[in-house]
């Protein structure tokens, strides 16, 4: 019986782990459609996962939700706007130069 309960406990707690961590990636993955360079596919499990970053860290000051996207211009991440706020060159890599490690044809 004990054993029973054990191994319930073990897999609710499993459950329980795998729900948080859904949570907290939340969004999943995003497509861009870029027609000029290729689509740019943001992966919210690699930034939030990988790099433990916060939803708070983008959401609502650099980037709106889907419903309220804006576009942005190389240009304007290259000053900084969206990605390049940390795309660059110093906290990871810059936008400027790197189009295929985001942009697929």
């Amino acid at each position: 019986m004990l054993r029973h309960v054990v191994s319930t406990a073990m897999v609710l707690g499993l459950i329980a782990s795998l729900v948080v961590l859904e949570a907290r990636v939340g969004g999943g993955d995003i497509t861009f459609k870029v027609k000029s360079a290729g689509n740019v596919t943001f992966s919210h499990e690699n930034h939030v996962v990988g790099y433990e970053l916060r939803c708070t860290h983008c959401h609502d000051s650099l980037f709106l939700t889907r419903a309220k996207h804006r576009k942005v211009t190389m240009a304007q991440m290259q000053k900084g706007a969206a990605c390049g706020a940390c795309h660059n060159g110093k906290r990871a890599f810059s936008v400027k130069g790197n189009c295929n490690t985001c942009h697929s044809k």
